[in-house]
């Protein structure tokens, strides 16, 4: 049986229960690979640049009726720490998206959603905290699982490790995401933070979309329309939900949580794309998917300890 994650923040009652924004958030989030892959017909940095963008453009209107003078009253060092998380979002989704050009739906969510373990890894880095036993053996299972999944790629041909090595490099990014999300949520409110980092990930991939001369228009009404599912659902509904419990968690229980995105984009993918899932996905998705059940009960002990 799971262990529920206990919330670290104590001192300040959350306004309704933070597991079901988790919820909300794993449920969300799962439908962005889907809706990425229906938008295939538009380049991966197009369809990153249109999920934040469009999601900043719903987002802006609020964020000025409501937190307008917060935004205004921002120290240079948290404006300049949210854009940096902007930076790293912008990056993660450029990334994972291209991914998905050369591998499966079923690899590049469960590769990219290794982000618990480099929270451990980078959380000295960025925190200063120690690495933990626990989480040292969590990273070793996960290669062990990456390189299964690698090898029955490589089997099937090299643009699928392609695919595999960029979700990676999207998992990484959405570490440092998280952890500096972190940092900022205790101080900023939610409407402030999102603002800043959304606005900042559409800037800097709408700058690069423009500067490569990428196609941005005379799209198919579907693709269209998995752009604004894109915006709606997986980012304004489902990294907010993250966001907001960032107030409520600490980075590695949200990066834990999100193991449950593979889940449900495999069995979409498998309704709506027919694919199939092999014996190395299986095995390697497995232990991946054991090593940050691992992990997360290691967090768990660590909170109830603290």
């Amino acid at each position: 049986m799971s262990t529920i994650p206990t919330p670290v923040e104590k001192t300040e009652q959350p306004p309704f229960n933070p597991y079901l924004a988790l919820l909300a958030g794993v449920f969300a989030v799962s439908t962005g690979a889907i809706f990425a892959r229906l938008a295939g017909e538009a380049p991966a940095l197009v369809i990153a640049a249109y999920r934040v963008g469009l999601a900043t453009l719903v987002l802006a209107p609020v964020a000025w009726f409501t937190v307008r003078d917060e935004l205004k009253g921002l120290s240079a060092r948290d404006f300049r720490m949210a854009i940096l998380s902007g930076l790293f979002l912008a990056l993660h989704f450029a990334t994972w998206i291209s991914s998905l050009d050369y591998t499966s739906v079923a690899n590049s969510v469960v590769l990219v959603n290794t982000n618990p373990l480099w929270v451990g890894i980078l959380t000295p880095f960025i925190t200063h905290e120690r690495i933990r036993t626990v989480a040292v053996i969590s990273i070793g299972i996960s290669v062990i699982g990456g390189v299964i999944i690698g090898y029955g790629d490589f089997a099937t041909g090299g643009e699928a490790l392609r695919g595999d090595f960029l979700a990676l490099i999207g998992s990484i990014c959405a570490a440092v995401y998280i952890l500096l999300g972190r940092n900022l949520r205790r101080k900023l409110s939610l409407i402030a933070y999102i603002m800043v980092c959304y606005g900042s990930a559409a800037a800097i991939l709408w700058i690069i979309v423009l500067s490569l001369g990428l196609p941005v228009t005379g799209f198919s009404t579907r693709t269209v329309s998995a752009f604004w599912a894109m915006a709606l659902i997986p980012q304004l509904i489902g990294h907010t939900s993250y966001n907001w419990s960032l107030k409520w968690f600490s980075a590695a229980t949200i990066a834990v949580s999100l193991l449950g995105e593979p889940i449900g984009s495999t069995i979409l993918a498998y309704f709506l794309f027919d694919e199939g899932l092999t014996p190395y996905k299986i095995t390697g998705g497995a232990l991946i998917l054991a090593a940050i059940y691992l992990a997360g009960r290691g967090e768990t002990r660590r909170q109830r300890k603290d």
